[in-house]
């Protein structure tokens, strides 16, 4: 298997036919002028060092080393086929609120970035779980399916923020209904969801849409991000606070944990819920959980390594540079002369 790391260097290619269409162009624009100059046996006769095919030749030298040194530049790699392998893990769906009200910094910095923070320290010690991530506020949206690639899946966190769900509000059970339907049933293994919240359900009712999830095998563990006290909601504008939400009378939105409602949905989803802490973000204790269930053998892929080939070809074009260079445009008149071939008159 073949494939480029720099594929987009490859776009330079597009110069060579621009670079053969000039030089043609130029060869003929010559040949016309040195035909209007006489006879063409005549002026080599005048000119004999000059050369009419060497710079052919050392502009198909350039040409080809060009091409080689940019196939070279892209990284050609080989290898990376696939071997199926057995793991044994559970798939796991993290549900995570991005509403403006986990922006409220009870919890500094706020309360999105400290679940961020958690999720990224549960994708470290992930090994065999297979991993999606919903994100979810006035609508749900699956942001990464389940998958095994840990990789990708610490560089879709990182991209999360409130502004990437255009309709606000907090639904948590769409979430939860996209969550089951993300899941792949057949293949018998585990299901469980995490769901990240301040509890402030405003669209659905989450406590069904965790019952329902729980007749299908799905459990639902939930983890509180806030206060009991709350915290206004700021405004960011360019990157910057300004100010705080208000309500219709003009009073400053303070926004606090649901604890009621993540209990709710935890019990009928037949999880646990904790209340995350500064110190402790609890994600240590429902990962426990998970792993109490039957775990479940399932096939994945593996990538073996691709390996680097582009020394080849940085190697054979300055070998081709080289030659171009010292290739000259006049005629050598020794060998010129000499006529290996010819035969003499007696």
């Amino acid at each position: 298997m073949l494939r480029f790391a720099n594929a987009y260097i490859l776009w330079a290619l597009v110069l060579v036919p621009l670079l053969i269409i000039v030089f043609l162009i130029v060869r003929s624009w010559k040949k016309r002028a040195l035909a209007s100059l006489g006879d063409k046996t005549v002026i080599s006769k005048i000119m004999p060092q000059v050369s009419f095919s060497r710079p052919v030749l050392k502009f198909i030298f350039f040409i080809v080393a060009y091409t080689v040194l940019i196939i070279g530049i892209a990284d050609p790699q080989v290898g990376g086929h696939t071997d199926e392998v057995k793991k044994k893990g559970a798939d796991i769906m993290i549900l995570l609120d991005v509403s403006n009200s986990m922006l409220a910094q009870d919890f500094a910095p706020n309360r999105l970035d400290n679940a961020k923070r958690a999720l990224a320290q549960l994708i470290d010690n992930l090994h065999d779980d297979r991993i999606g991530i919903i994100v979810f506020a006035g609508e749900a949206y699956v942001q990464m399916p389940v998958t095994t690639d840990y990789s990708a899946a610490k560089i879709f966190l990182n991209t999360i923020n409130t502004g990437m769900v255009p309709v606000q509000g907090t639904a948590i059970g769409a979430a939860i209904d996209l969550g089951v339907k993300s899941f792949d049933f057949k293949d018998g293994t585990s299901k469980a969801m995490i769901l990240l919240t301040d509890g402030e359900n405003h669209e659905d009712d989450a406590v069904t849409a965790a019952q329902n999830a729980h007749e299908k095998g799905v459990a639902i563990h939930v983890i509180g991000f806030g206060s009991p006290q709350g915290a206004p909601v700021p405004i960011y504008e360019n990157g910057k606070q300004n100010g705080f939400h208000l309500d219709s009378a003009g009073h400053t939105v303070i926004s606090k944990l649901n604890e009621d409602m993540c209990k709710q949905i935890a019990l009928s989803g037949n999880g646990v819920y904790i209340r995350a802490t500064d110190a402790n973000s609890g994600l240590g204790i429902v990962m426990d959980q998970i792993h109490k269930m039957k775990q479940s053998t399932y096939d994945s892929k593996s990538f073996k390594d691709f390996e680097d080939r582009f020394q080849f070809f940085l190697a054979i074009a300055l070998l081709l540079f080289v030659a171009e260079f010292f290739i000259s445009n006049r005629k050598n008149l020794r060998l010129s002369n000499l006529k290996l071939f010819e035969v003499k008159k007696p």
